[in-house]
């Protein structure tokens, strides 16, 4: 088990890497650990024995520096402190705390390397643990890439460890006990003549001793948690409507604030704003980055006085119709525009001279985040200081773009991070803060609320990227022998990190993610990723690079199949080499009884993706009506390595293939004169409730790590779908949404 060596009162070191040669960005200044951001303003009584656990008299917060926008983050993270640190969740508050380096995370070097996440040779882990000193260089505190768990799953049992072992130092103080007498349970240790003292009574104790560093860490069979049913720490808030997000912040004295943006990403060449400041409740219209801001005494009327503004909007820096879109995609796959090819086994083109070539080419759209709650923040600026309260995945560029705007330094911008009510990648863009900060800094002093109307948003939202792909492959004596696919796109990862100021250099791995590193033996095996310039700005969307490629490699392979005269299931189980996804995707044939009779008009499709080291498949099952398609049960299977909490894993299963379902169905985003298209809920309808199967879940637990299942559910679902549709009627859907070929019922 992790243990810690050496720990100071200020500081707290997780875990360790091997840097080759001692040398990589310095071998001591990677080894430093960062300071306890808790122990600034601790007033007596109180004790920050880890960065995540701050006992007050008041009781136990445990911090929960991953952001929560309903996927359980805040409760997986309390349950991971709480089952070390011997606490019920009920004994607790969960608080995100401040921006820190001291919350990096530690898992996103995992994927930063050009590795298969199937690969645990000692070049592939000793590259990923140099990757992980510029990200904690950089004090990436970051929410995204279902990272959350990986992350959290053992520095955060090792703080409550911890906090555990201090604090029972602490009572062998006060009680003259030796701490081998001393246990621990229900926020408590616990005496051998059957007293105990609180931790919140041993805090001051506690607060004055060195952390005990020298722990183990429990084995699974002592656990009270950890892969039990829990009722998660904000259930009761949400089903009584207490539970406080982003948008229910209201300090004394706010005002409210609406924005008009130029919905081209262009310039703003000038505005009339006359009719506006003569609407009721208006306080100021100001210019703001892209567009023009509205303070009101209320965001309704804040709303319709930036709606009365007449913008003389800048041209958009990207095609400004959705053909060209697309025909830049089509311009792409040259070599000038070759952005990776990390898979290229066995000859291809001798492959594909033969003459049992299948070719095809797939299309998925840009989409919209569209999360249910309006995007908002609230800014408070005076002379010195910066309050931000809002719902964010990236707390430290937050505070260090806010402070570059208002000319403070990062230490006096203060986030408050709050609840989100979805996210789906949206809350890892700042552009709602940037905006009011710029308005706050026009009324100092006083809080400055600023939501985006849902026209705005969909007007400014940053897409998931569009893509499109081109396959050929060849089958012989009833196998799948040769595969290529070429996939162009634009960089999800320099368009978003651009904004940050990061420059990315390389290859972009979402380009290919969900299907160069597919453990699928084909004799002939080729993915390359061509990168599309010159488009529409885009952003990380659930699952990125594999929400598309998860459709376009499996549909691809469906194909082949269906071309060598084989089982969908079978072949798939035939070609694939790696043990846990095979049994994902035997499980998902249990579940659904593969191959048994299903009768007239109906079909059901297999699709398997691996993407954020979890192999995942699902089987839809679906009916050919004379109105169109139902889609009738859903079944799915995934792999991480150790289920936290199998209700909340069994409701990001369920809700990752609704997601994926939906926007496979009906979505997407189109632009016309250079703006969306799409601009509320209307034009982009999703699943209805009525349309939604019935979804049965298994979790396997034999992959060698620990991985989140946020995303993973997402990209098979698409493909599962369409190769249902083709089992149920014989047509072949290459282009998303679905809606654009067949009616669903």
């Amino acid at each position: 088990m992790g243990r810690i060596k050496t720990i100071a009162r200020r500081t707290f070191l997780i875990g360790s890497a091997a840097i080759a040669g001692g040398v990589a960005f310095g071998y001591v200044m990677y080894k430093r650990p960062a300071a306890n951001p808790l122990l600034d303003g601790l007033e007596d009584g109180e004790a920050a024995l880890t960065p995540y656990v701050l006992i007050t008299p008041g009781g136990i917060t445990l911090i929960t520096p991953h952001a929560d926008k309903g996927q359980g983050a805040y409760s997986m993270q309390a349950a991971l402190i709480a089952e070390e640190l011997d606490l019920r969740l009920d004994q607790i508050k969960a608080d995100p705390g401040p921006p820190s380096p001291a919350y990096y995370n530690t898992a996103l070097s995992q994927d930063a390397v050009p590795f298969r996440s199937t690969d645990d040779s000692f070049i592939a882990e000793t590259s990923r643990a140099i990757m992980d000193a510029p990200i904690k260089f950089l004090g990436l505190q970051i929410t995204g890439g279902s990272s959350s768990v990986p992350d959290s799953y053992e520095k955060l049992r090792i703080a409550g460890a911890v906090a555990r072992e201090t604090l029972k130092a602490a009572a062998a103080q006060k009680s003259g006990l030796p701490v081998e007498r001393l246990t621990t349970s229900d926020g408590a240790v616990h005496l051998p003549d059957g007293s105990a003292i609180s931790y919140v009574d041993l805090a001051p104790i506690a607060a004055g001793i060195d952390p005990v560093s020298d722990v183990t860490l429990r084995s699974h069979d002592q656990w009270r948690l950890i892969g039990k049913p829990m009722q998660r720490i904000d259930i009761i808030a949400k089903s009584t409507g207490t539970q406080a997000y982003g948008i229910d912040q209201n300090p004394p004295g706010m005002v409210h604030a609406a924005v008009r943006l130029n919905p081209r990403r262009g310039a703003v060449k000038g505005y009339d704003a006359s009719t506006a400041e003569a609407m009721r409740g208006v306080l100021k219209i100001t210019a703001i980055t892209g567009g023009i801001g509205v303070i009101a005494d209320n965001s309704w009327r804040a709303m319709q006085a930036a709606l009365a503004i007449e913008p003389d909007w800048g041209p958009a820096p990207y095609p400004a119709e959705m053909a060209d879109h697309w025909q830049v995609l089509e311009n792409s796959f040259t070599r000038k525009h070759r952005d990776s090819r990390l898979r290229d086994d066995g000859d291809i083109g001798a492959a594909l001279s033969g003459a049992n070539i299948t070719e095809a080419e797939y299309r998925a759209p840009y989409l919209a985040h569209a999360p249910l709650e309006p995007v908002n923040a609230t800014v408070l600026a005076t002379d010195t200081r910066l309050d931000i309260w809002t719902g964010t995945q990236i707390p430290r560029f937050v505070q260090k773009n806010a402070a570059r705007i208002a000319g403070l330094d990062t230490d006096d911008v203060h986030v408050h991070v709050l609840m989100m009510g979805g996210s789906f990648g949206h809350r890892l863009e700042d552009d709602v803060v940037r905006h009011a900060t710029e308005l706050a800094l026009t009324m100092k002093g006083t809080p400055v609320k600023l939501t985006y109307s849902r026209e705005e948003d969909f007007a400014h939202d940053y897409p998931r990227q569009i893509a499109m792909a081109r396959g050929r492959g060849a089958v012989k004596d009833g196998q799948v022998t040769g595969y290529d696919l070429d996939i162009a796109m634009p960089s999800v990862m320099s368009s978003q990190m651009s904004r940050q100021g990061l420059p990315i250099p390389g290859p972009d791995a979402q380009i290919i993610a969900g299907a160069w590193d597919q453990p699928f033996d084909i004799p002939d095996y080729r993915v390359t990723g061509y990168r599309a310039e010159g488009l529409a700005p885009i952003s990380s969307w659930r699952s990125v690079g594999a929400s598309s490629n998860g459709f376009f490699h499996d549909c691809f392979l469906d194909e082949l199949i269906h071309a060598a005269g084989a089982d969908p299931l079978a072949e798939r189980l035939r070609l694939c080499w790696h043990a846990p996804s095979r049994k994902v995707l035997e499980a998902v044939g249990e579940m659904s009884d593969w191959g048994s009779e299903m009768g007239p008009d109906r079909g059901r499709g297999v699709a398997y993706c691996l993407s954020f080291g979890v192999p995942t498949a699902e089987v839809i099952e679906v009916t050919n009506t004379k109105g169109g398609i139902r889609i009738d049960k859903a079944y799915v299977a995934a792999d991480v390595g150790r289920i936290i909490d199998p209700v909340n894993f069994d409701n990001l299963m369920k809700g990752g293939v609704v997601f994926g379902l939906a926007h496979a169905m009906n979505c997407e985003i189109t632009f016309a004169g250079g703006a969306p298209e799409q601009s509320n809920f209307d034009a982009y309808e999703g699943m209805r409730l009525y349309q939604c199967p019935d979804i049965e879940v298994r979790g396997l637990e034999t992959g060698a790590k620990i991985r989140g299942i946020g995303e993973p559910p997402v990209p098979p679902a698409a493909a599962a779908l369409a190769n249902a549709i083709f089992a149920a009627t014989g047509q072949r859907i290459r282009e998303m949404p679905f809606s654009k070929h067949i009616d669903f019922i």
